[in-house]
């Protein structure tokens, strides 16, 4: 039995030699088949360039590789220690490879996943000048054979000279002397303690730690350049106290003026485009040095008919850098957004407001009416059009006018109460679907209304909306914060027969030798009954035809849409829109100011969404739309099934009472008038702002100067917010019109 056992022993002794001999016959063999490269043949002329969607047209491009190389010598000692401690501590005794990285790597790929960590600063060199961004076992293996042979033909100095004139630190900047102008505005042979410990931080992730980005990039910042100063007292190149005294707060960072060639537009378009490119999953430095061919979905006339549009509506004496008007124009079917406008040029401020957005008002009363008809009830079901309307817990919601708000009786229809915007009416709507709030907000976001998330960081179109909560009982009045993009594709949901495609800025990307690596797969989605989506479209084009979106008219083919003004938490109207559409594009138009929550009665020489909002729309779709076929809208179906609750029939056929309350105004006005009249522009000096009723106790008028809107009277409603105050009915009011 011993003899048998040492004799299997002894075999398996004999293969494991074998195997390894067999091993190291064939890692010697590949090492000495593997050639280095020369040196940035390829790496200096791999310049992402984008375009339009023809693919011919030159958008622009990231980063032409900004790069200044400078000799060992002239690199300040503190850098050098900086990226050393942070990237590789044991780079001046290594072999130039990671053993423990190459074997993580091959788990990595057996599992199908990338291959990814603990590169040293050979390897990582290696991995940029030599090879591409591939992940894969192979390329791996390779990068450590050259890097093998690498630090057998240069010194650690050579190596380490070569990192740092190759490697990327983020705004386009490659090699330290790009990267100490590009942060800091000075030479890298002038660099500090703190800039460079800023410098080694952004290179394990140069978009994320960027400190422009916003406050949680600057946080996540100063994490990693913590771990960068403590590291450096760790290695014993600083001391302790320098590191504490270093590691409180970041360095002061300059003003960088933006390239021009980033001017107008086109900086807006670059940054969206970037940030889908890292949604889909590419590096930064494969945006900005991997030689990409990226075709977006944006044509030169839908960019062009946004931008002239909103300059062609824009009353005189308001800047662009006070008053913010945003556009976006969506392709539906494939949601290809095709054009937008920002509200200011990229150079004067990097905000895009068209991704930003800002709460919508009664753009979002559709959706309610989407749910409605879901729930068993019609077009032609009447809902409360009188003013107050009173929830069971003494909630109460009112109409314009007077006292108590305008009458607009007992039994208005749907379509009547879209027309108007009838406030009442929707919160009747609302209150009568059985968990209406929950619903109307499942309807919007298949619609394509993103979720709501507190706090939203915008990553290229964003992907979440604010302030949108299932729990809000008044969500019908539009108090969430919604990009127009987003509005833009949700009304395009309806223009294309309830379907929906999600919103996308890229269309394909090539690698830098024209091999497709990705095209966009258009996935429509069924989001409404096509029946239930014609009823919705069909009152939407009443709004056009007897309502407050009149304006639109003047685009002389169907059109369909919804007028919205939304106010702040100062009962200040600070944000107004027209949101419509026709069977082959849609368009969001918002009017904001100053941080998106500023006052706009009182400023604008009229701030309803049915006067510049709906000119704006109406000028950048007689562009969008000029020479195309004019198509015709479905037939409304008049769905009807079993309302959830009683006392909505339809009313008998009587002519709709107008409202008691309150006088219609003159044209002395803001605001449009049936046929409206060219508005005289004033210097942008404030005008006696509306006063603000408080229930339910009113104490002094309601808005005296509410427009005519083509014959429609423009709607304000008042929703509850909680206050402070112990009595259940004492609570302070949101204010919104429409």
């Amino acid at each position: 039995m011993k003899r048998r056992l040492l004799k299997v022993v002894k075999w398996l002794t004999i293969v494991g030699l074998v195997f390894a001999l067999t091993g190291v016959g064939a890692f010697y063999y590949a090492y000495t088949q593997t050639d280095i490269p020369n040196p940035n043949s390829d790496f200096q002329t791999q310049t992402t360039k984008i375009f339009y969607a023809d693919g011919k047209t030159e958008l622009g491009t990231f980063a032409k590789q900004n790069r200044e190389s400078i000799p060992y010598s002239e690199m300040p000692d503190n850098i050098k220690q900086a990226v050393v401690a942070a990237e590789d501590q044991s780079f001046w005794t290594n072999r130039g490879i990671d053993p423990k990285g190459i074997i993580r790597a091959a788990f990595s790929n057996a599992r199908g996943n990338s291959t990814q960590g603990a590169s040293t600063i050979t390897q990582q060199y290696v991995k940029i000048l030599y090879l591409t961004q591939e992940r894969s076992l192979k390329r791996k293996l390779k990068e450590a054979f050259l890097s093998l042979k690498l630090q057998r033909t240069q010194s650690k100095q050579q190596i380490l000279e070569g990192y740092l004139n190759t490697i990327y630190f983020g705004r386009g900047a490659y090699g330290i002397q790009a990267a100490s102008m590009a942060y800091f505005d000075i030479p890298a042979k002038d660099l500090n303690l703190k800039q460079a410990a800023v410098l080694a931080s952004v290179l394990n992730d140069p978009n994320d730690l960027d400190p422009k980005e916003g406050k949680d990039a600057k946080a996540a910042l100063l994490g990693r350049y913590q771990y960068v100063l403590d590291s450096m007292a760790k290695t014993g190149d600083i001391t302790a106290d320098e590191a504490d005294q270093a590691r409180a707060k970041l360095p002061k960072f300059p003003k960088i003026e933006a390239s021009s060639s980033y001017g107008g537009q086109k900086g807006h378009m670059l940054r969206l485009v970037r940030n889908e490119l890292e949604q889909m999953g590419y590096t930064p430095e494969e945006i900005d040095g991997g030689g990409l061919r990226v075709t977006t979905t944006f044509t030169p006339s839908a960019m062009k008919a946004a931008e002239e549009g909103v300059l062609a509506e824009r009353p005189e004496g308001f800047s662009d850098k006070k008053l913010h008007i945003a556009a976006a124009t969506v392709e539906p079917g494939t949601g290809a957004l095709l054009g937008f406008y920002a509200g200011q040029d990229y150079l004067d401020s990097e905000i895009n407001w068209a991704v930003a957005g800002g709460m919508v008002g009664s753009t979002f009363k559709p959706f309610t009416l989407a749910t409605a008809i879901k729930a068993g009830f019609s077009l032609k079901d009447t809902f409360e059009g009188n003013s107050p309307y009173e929830f069971p817990d003494g909630l109460e919601v009112r109409n314009e006018g007077g006292g108590d708000g305008n009458d607009y009786g007992a039994s208005v229809s749907a379509v009547k109460a879209l027309e108007e915007s009838i406030n009442t009416a929707f919160v009747d709507m609302s209150a009568s679907i059985p968990d209406g709030p929950e619903k109307i907000l499942k309807t919007a976001n298949q619609l394509g209304i993103p979720p709501a998330k507190a706090n939203e960081k915008y990553p290229g179109i964003p992907r979440t909306s604010r302030d949108l909560s299932g729990d809000d009982a008044l969500i019908t009045l539009g108090r969430g914060r919604i990009s127009p993009i987003n509005m833009a594709n949700a009304y395009a949901t309806i223009a294309n027969n309830g379907v929906r495609a999600n919103v996308h800025v890229i269309k394909k990307v090539e690698d830098f030798t024209g091999e497709e690596t990705k095209t966009y797969e258009v996935v429509n989605k069924d989001a409404l009954d096509p029946d239930i989506d014609a009823d919705v479209s069909y009152a939407l084009q009443q709004v056009v035809q007897n309502g407050t979106g009149k304006a639109a008219l003047a685009l002389g083919r169907p059109a369909a849409g919804k007028t919205g003004t939304a106010t702040n938490d100062k009962d200040e109207v600070s944000s107004a829109w027209f949101v419509g559409f026709t069977p082959q594009r849609s368009t969001a138009v918002m009017y904001v100011r100053g941080d998106g929550d500023d006052q706009l009665d009182g400023w604008l020489p009229s701030y309803f969404g049915a006067d510049y909002p709906a000119r704006t729309w109406t000028a950048i779709m007689q562009q969008v739309m000029d020479g195309m076929d004019v198509v015709q809208f479905p037939e409304p179906a008049y769905v009807d099934g079993d309302a959830p609750t009683d006392g909505h029939e339809p009313a008998p056929p009587t002519p709709t009472k107008k409202p008691t309350k309150k006088p219609r105004p003159t044209e002395t006005t803001t605001g449009p008038t049936e046929e409206p009249t060219p508005t005289p522009t004033p210097t942008p000096t404030p005008t006696p702002s509306e006063t603000v009723t408080i229930l339910p106790t009113p104490t002094g008028p309601n808005p005296s100067n509410s427009p005519t809107q083509g014959g429609a009277t423009s709607a304000a409603a008042y929703s509850l917010l909680p206050s402070s105050s112990s009595t259940p009915r004492s609570r302070s009011w949101f204010l919104t019109y429409v």
